[in-house]
């Protein structure tokens, strides 16, 4: 009985599939994902720099946006892929400008693949 009920129950994996469905539709989850999560230093004392202290802007060609404040991090892109120089900005720091920044899909297309950056800004 033991066995039949492992075959019966392998049987059951066996036929669900990725899709879920036979059209090869994918079933994507309803998580919201950043593209971006951007922590922020002092280069002086390593301290973490908040909202209050810097800005941090993303662009890409027209596109622009200003990353949210959140805890520790600056989180931003969501759910968008591209190619991004990051802008920090503060009046007590020296402006800093990134090399260019990619913010991938995942393979199945559903979200993106967030980019975890740390820098470090001079102060004035």
């Amino acid at each position: 009985m033991r066995q039949l009920s492992f075959l019966l129950i392998l049987a059951v994996i066996c036929s669900c599939n990725k899709n879920n469905n036979d059209d090869g539709a994918i079933f994507c989850t309803e998580e919201f994902v950043y593209g971006l999560q951007v922590t922020v230093r002092d280069a002086n004392t390593s301290a973490v720099l908040t909202a209050g202290e810097v800005t941090v802007t993303v662009t890409d060609g027209n596109y622009s946006e200003t990353l949210e404040f959140f805890d520790t991090v600056f989180l931003g892109a969501g759910e968008r892929a591209g190619n991004y120089i990051i802008t920090i900005s503060g009046s007590n720091y020296q402006t800093f400008n990134s090399n260019t920044v990619t913010v991938s899909r995942t393979e199945d297309d559903c979200h993106v693949i967030t980019e975890v950056l740390a820098f470090t800004v001079q102060p004035n």
